[in-house]
């Protein structure tokens, strides 16, 4: 990528603030395409944020006596950094992280490489990264899955060869700590048109809400 700032040498660049080390972004609004389709930069992993937040507020509504932490992570894509000490210092009995993931409804990516598709629900991990990040917790998985069942909210089963999450960092972390991963769908992942679906990013959040009103038949 080259940035064409309009200096022709280094003292015009630095005399408009520009140093080595200075951060960038692409200057991209969200939109809506349809009512349910939004675009924009970063939804990997403003997506998981927003689950996040929309989440802890259901958490509230329907009630729980279980302890539950949110953390927005840093770092996550140069080394999940964030997930590594957040989870060290918390400790938690069991986690789930929020992520994108890549779907394969779009061009430049084939159907046998990804199986989800966006407006089909939240995607519950099986495995990531070919089995080099995280292979969830058989009892996480079946706890998600049967919880999705039981509140007839639509999910799909995630099996990745690509990259990872945090909750790769997660479940590493001490001794060990059993962990998921529910995803949103998002088309042109690291992109600055990623696309998802708002119905995704609900049922995302309202599986991690509900699965808090069934976590102590499994844990």
């Amino acid at each position: 990528m080259f940035i064409d700032i309009g200096a022709k040498n280094r003292k015009e660049a630095e005399a408009l603030g520009v140093r080595v080390g200075t951060p960038i972004t692409l200057d991209r609004e969200c939109k809506s395409m349809t009512e349910k389709v939004m675009t924009g930069k970063a939804f990997d992993n403003r997506a998981g944020v927003c689950v996040m937040i929309h989440a802890m507020k259901r958490i509230s509504e329907l009630g729980s006596n279980v302890t539950v932490y949110a953390v927005g992570t840093v770092q996550e894509e140069v080394g999940l950094k964030g997930a590594k000490t957040s989870a060290f210092s918390l400790n938690p009995d069991v986690a789930i992280a929020t992520d994108g993931t890549i779907p394969g409804d779009h061009p430049g990516i084939e159907k046998k490489d990804s199986a989800i598709e966006v407006g089909k629900g939240t995607a519950i991990t099986i495995v990531d990264a070919a089995g080099r990040g995280l292979i969830a917790h058989p009892t996480v998985v079946r706890w998600l899955e049967e919880t999705a069942k039981e509140k007839n909210i639509p999910y799909q089963l995630d099996v990745g060869d690509g990259g990872t999450t945090d909750g790769t960092a997660i479940h590493l972390t001490k001794s060990g700590i059993p962990t998921g991963v529910v995803s949103v769908p998002i088309r042109y992942m690291h992109s600055p048109v990623e696309t998802l679906n708002i119905d995704d990013l609900e049922a995302t959040a309202e599986l991690i809400a509900q699965a808090i009103t069934t976590v102590d038949r499994y844990f």
